[in-house]
């Protein structure tokens, strides 16, 4: 009796494994797995200037603010006002709406790969309608289910992660080991420099959307009270998930460039076709549809899971009086109805690229570029905002604090988050000297004008704003400023 009531603390070990969760994906192997063993370079340089920096610093500010809504919009908002803040959750929104159909396309590749004959699977695989017409209809038919309530999904995304993810991650090792330890003859050069010709500017776009791999770390930010000794407890789980996460990646990116040689990699077909040569080898090639079947599984779950998820705070920042009443409407249960029909439009709309682009892989790495190009614009407004919040709110409680005293550390790690975000983002625009993506005016063309509206489309909603748009029943605490003014 004497622990009723008592509140459950995460472990450390149970909060790392839920940042390794949230973040770690297999679809983004085969990017890496061009660079051989230089890949390993590119996935640690990364994790030290954004994966750590992303996750210590969204603790702090969701420590500061845990008991008040908003997640990004509040950060940036009490920092740099409520203009910046809704543009900042304004990113993560489209960012995670553009996500859908890149992600999607991994999961048709992986439907196409079920049947037996390899050949006619990376036909289909590579067959622009099949894969516009499986990435729409999935998509579609996750929203109407989102649409008719979402309690049942957090089961099914934690079997997806753990049958679509986990287990399949662990696999592709294991096979690798069992191949090189059978006398398989490895096609990645294990003798190749660690360090990559950093000289090579085309070939450094593909680098740089490792940190989309990392992106996500932030979420784990929310959990950072319900830690025992967060101050100690919190970064030490961080830094175990952020070693775990990057040894995935680096083995599964190895385990790939074993199996197939470097100038055949396929960004979206590369990952099924690497298991297909290792079943093969080990006489087990009926074990390809059940793997295909599985990472289809793990895809789909996880959007389901999101389908639903980043337009929820979008849609409490709209009831606030940031969007106009038609996006704040909801079906009859409380879901936001029209916020997911309007992005179910996007995505629908981000499918017919598919007709313009030269292959299902440019249209996969330019969708994947601009939600890199989206997603770093609003990382680098919450660096800044932790940095300049340690002085515009310095006598507040910080629960969880970089550093014990003075900015000094939160200059070091909010600042090499910063850079590493801008120097990922100005990459992010040059063209991949490995994949066809057209010409090079359409590339630019894509991803400037893409980032041109995204940016302006909420500066002009927020100009536009009534006070007629504020639904008078949502209690949104107000920022610290205007708490000032009040008083």
């Amino acid at each position: 009796m004497a622990n009723i009531g008592k509140v459950t603390k995460l472990s450390v070990a149970t909060l790392a494994i839920m940042n390794v969760t949230a973040v770690v994906s297999l679809r983004g192997l085969p990017a890496e797995a061009e660079y051989g063993v230089s890949s390993a370079f590119y996935y640690l340089f990364a994790a030290i200037v954004f994966l750590i920096p992303t996750a210590l610093v969204a603790a702090e500010l969701a420590a500061m603010f845990s008991d008040k809504q908003g997640g990004v919009f509040r950060w940036v908002g009490e920092a740099f006002g409520k203009r910046m803040g809704f543009l900042a959750i304004w990113l993560q929104w489209v960012e995670s709406t553009i996500w859908y159909p890149t992600v999607l396309t991994f999961g048709a590749v992986s439907l196409a790969f079920i049947g037996m004959n390899d050949a006619y699977d990376m036909t289909l695989a590579s067959n622009r309608l099949y894969t516009l017409v499986v990435v729409l209809g999935i998509y579609w038919l996750a929203t109407f289910i989102s649409l008719k309530g979402m309690s049942w999904v957090g089961k099914v995304s934690k079997i997806g992660g753990l049958v679509g993810t986990i287990i399949p991650a662990g696999l592709l090792v294991v096979l690798a080991i069992i191949y090189l330890l059978a006398g398989g003859a490895p096609h990645m050069d294990f003798h190749g420099s660690f360090f990559p010709d950093l000289t090579n500017f085309n070939n450094l776009v593909l680098a740089s959307s490792i940190f989309l791999f990392y992106a996500g770390m932030e979420m784990g930010g929310i959990h950072v009270k319900e830690v025992d000794n967060p101050s100690r407890n919190y970064p030490k789980a961080v830094l175990i998930g952020s070693l775990v996460t990057v040894l995935i990646f680096v083995l599964g990116t190895f385990s790939l460039g074993i199996i197939i040689p470097k100038e055949d990699i396929n960004l979206t077909q590369s990952l099924l076709v690497g298991f297909d040569h290792y079943f093969a080898f080990i006489k087990a090639s009926w074990l390809s549809p059940i793997i295909a079947i599985a990472l289809a599984f793990g895809v789909l779950a996880g959007v389901l899971t999101w389908v639903a998820g980043p337009s929820k705070g979008i849609f409490a920042v709209g009831r606030a009086g940031y969007l106009p009443p038609f996006f704040q409407k909801t079906n009859k249960i409380g879901v936001q109805r029209n916020i997911l029909l309007i992005q179910g439009v996007i995505v629908t709309l981000l499918g017919l690229l598919f007709v313009v682009m030269p292959s299902v892989q440019s249209f996969y790495q330019i969708l994947s570029q601009l939600t890199v190009l989206l997603y770093l614009i609003m990382y680098l407004m919450m660096f800044a905002a932790a940095i300049y919040l340690r002085y515009n709110m310095k006598d507040i409680a910080r629960p969880f604090r970089i550093g014990g005293k003075g900015n000094g550390l939160m200059w070091l790690i909010g600042g090499l988050g910063f850079l590493g975000s801008l120097l990922a983002f100005i990459l992010s625009f040059i063209p991949p000297g490995q994949i066809a993506v057209g010409s090079n005016a359409m590339w630019y063309s894509v991803l400037v004008i893409g980032c041109i509206v995204v940016v302006v489309a909420p500066l002009i909603i927020y100009a536009m704003r009534k006070p007629s748009w504020k639904d008078t029943s949502t209690n949104f605490e107000p920022f610290h400023w205007e708490e000032d003014k009040k008083a």
